[in-house]
Formats: structure tokens, C-alpha cells, sequence
């Protein structure tokens, strides 16, 4: 366990994760209101589920306590960078053969863990060109690193990678800029938090106690499916006694961004330069024009959005295209 005890803004950013619709359920049988983490997985666990991930070794699984135990930074860093149970399990689950049955929240231990070992130690359901091996004998934080971040890395790297029947043909990153003049909803202020959702991917930014202008400058990272639509952003006001009240939404138009992309291919063969363009009209939330652009390299777009279905409140962001074969 780390010695270095968790800040008020760690708890906030661990809570907010938690918060995340699919982390509300254990990751590995669906038991509601999970209060455990494995943290080099970056799942959230039931407390039945939690005994069989000790047992497999820190190795595999190192297991906290989401409001007992210290978190440090780094932990709670590969937590978000694998962006929750749902995330996951696209890469755990991805080849869970036809007929077999998941466990549930009633299921016997035995059948607990068998399946968990199955999905994390022999990595039975998983691609096996992204399969991991990681040694017991190893003592460094550094081997005992997050494995669903290796293996998200390794997605990078190929051309091709399916999960389940769903292709993807690219990774979205997305880096929540800030928030301007955002609706309240306390009694004066609002505890702002902002939720992607593309296809059955949900991520979900942290959680900024009292501020109608918030900064993030956070990066979430959604997979893109061939048969992609537009990516959804929901705008909360965290409460801790109730349910989040909303702050807006708006409908985020990633085909200019794929189609300049793919039109000009590999970006580092040429200079910065404007490649695309999203145009702001009536059926948009578009402030201004959303310019694509080839930066140093990387195609990107910088989205300045008027919030909907609220009385006011602006969102910046900028997008980011990962393509797989590059």
C-alpha cells in the first residue's frame, strides 16, 4: 500500500470515477454499489469478487479499498487512464467464447473464480497478441504497472482490433479544456463533472468542487467503431445526497475530424496546416467553426461549444484522431 495518503482533490477524482454509470456495478458479476478497486486492472470489485482478486496476487491484481484504503496519485491516475469497468472489459471480455455464462452477483465462489481467473490470469478472453505475462518475483512498482494501460497501448500499434463484433478503426482523444459561465445548481455554485458517451463507451471527466468556470485539461480517450456516430457530452452537478442534476448537453460531429484524417493519411509528412472544417449552424452546438488542423504532426480540432437544454454555460475542447494503422 503507498504511504502517500490521498489529497482532497485525489478523493474527488477516485469518487468521480466511481460516480461513472459502469463502475456503479461490480466489473466482474454485476453486484451493485462495488467498494473495492483493483488498481494495476483499474476495475471496480464487490467484495465477494474482491477475496477471489487477492488471492490472485498483487501481481495480477493489487485490491484497495475505495474509501479505506491510501490511493496515491499514480494509482488513481491508471484507474482513470483505463476509463472504468466498461473499457475493461471491451479488452478482457472481448473473446468470451458463445454460450458461456458470466457470473452474477449470486454466484457461488467457485464460479467466481474460475471465471476471474480465467479473464485476468490466463487472460483466456482476451486477443492473444495483447496477452501479458507479468512475474511474481518482481517487487517494482514499475513491473506492477497497470496491465489494462499496456494493453491499451499495444491497441495503438495495430492495424486491426476487434472487440467482440464491434471493429474499431481508431482511437478519439478528447481533452476537456474548461467550462465558462456554467449553470448553477447548489445554492450557488455547482460541482461540474463532464460525461463522453460514443456507442456503449461511457468515460467521464473529474468531479470540480464549486466553480462555474472550471479548468480540466483532461484527457479522455473513446475507441471509434466503423459504424461511429456522434459523440454525446453530458454536463452533471455532482451531489453527494442525491442525483447529480444536469448542466447541459451537446452532440459532438466526429466526421469532419475522420474524414480530413483519413483523406490526408499519415499527418507527419506534412506542415501544420487547415485540412477540414465542421461548420456552425442551427442544428449544432457549435460557438464558431470547428477548424481541423494538422499540428505538429497530429490531426486536431478545437470544438468550442455552446451547452444545450440549459440556461447557459460554454465547453471547450479539443479533439485529438488515433488512427489504428498508423
Amino acid at each position: 500500500m503507498s504511504g502517500v495518503k490521498k489529497s482532497t482533490s485525489a478523493k474527488i477524482r477516485l469518487r468521480g470515477l466511481l460516480n461513472q454509470p459502469d463502475n456503479r456495478t461490480c466489473a466482474d458479476c454485476g453486484a451493485p454499489d462495488p467498494k473495492w478497486a483493483s488498481a494495476n486492472i483499474g476495475v471496480f470489485l464487490c467484495l465477494k469478487c474482491c477475496g477471489v482478486h487477492r488471492s490472485l496476487g498483487t501481481h495480477i491484481s493489487k485490491v484497495l479499498s475505495v474509501a479505506l484504503d491510501e490511493w496515491s496519485d499514480e494509482e488513481i491516475d491508471a484507474m482513470i487512464e483505463v476509463g472504468g469497468n466498461s473499457s475493461a472489459n471491451s479488452i478482457y471480455e472481448a473473446y468470451i467464447p458463445e454460450g458461456y455464462t458470466k457470473p452474477g452477483p449470486n454466484a457461488s465462489n467457485d464460479e467466481r473464480r474460475k471465471f476471474i481467473k480465467s479473464k485476468y490470469e490466463l487472460q483466456e478472453f482476451l486477443k492473444a497478441s495483447l496477452r501479458i505475462t507479468s512475474g511474481k518475483d518482481s517487487s517494482s512498482s514499475s513491473t506492477q504497472s497497470n496491465i489494462s494501460g499496456k494493453i491499451l497501448d499495444t491497441i495503438l500499434t495495430n492495424s486491426t482490433q476487434k472487440e467482440g463484433m464491434v471493429e474499431f478503426i481508431g482511437l478519439l482523444k478528447v481533452k476537456v479544456v474548461k467550462g465558462t459561465n456554467l449553470a448553477v445548481r447548489d445554492m450557488m455554485t455547482s460541482d461540474p463533472y463532464v460525461v463522453l458517451t460514443l456507442g456503449k463507451q461511457t468515460v467521464q471527466s473529474t468531479v470540480i468542487s464549486s466553480n462555474l468556470n472550471p479548468v480540466w485539461n483532461e484527457e479522455l480517450m473513446l475507441s471509434v467503431p466503423s459504424n461511429y456516430g456522434p459523440v454525446k457530452l453530458q454536463v452533471y452537478d455532482h451531489d453527494t445526497f442525491s442525483a447529480d442534476d444536469i448542466m447541459g448537453e451537446a452532440e459532438i460531429d466526429i466526421q469532419p475530424l475522420i474524414t480530413s484524417a483519413t483523406s490526408y493519411g499519415n499527418p507527419e509528412m506534412f506542415g501544420n496546416m487547415q485540412i477540414g472544417k465542421w461548420l456552425k449552424s442551427h442544428d449544432n452546438a457549435l460557438m464558431e467553426d470547428s477548424v481541423v488542423n494538422i499540428i505538429d504532426g497530429k490531426v486536431k480540432q478545437d470544438v468550442p461549444l455552446k451547452l444545450q437544454n440549459v440556461e447557459c454555460g460554454e465547453l471547450h475542447l479539443e479533439l485529438e484522431w488515433l488512427p489504428l494503422d498508423q
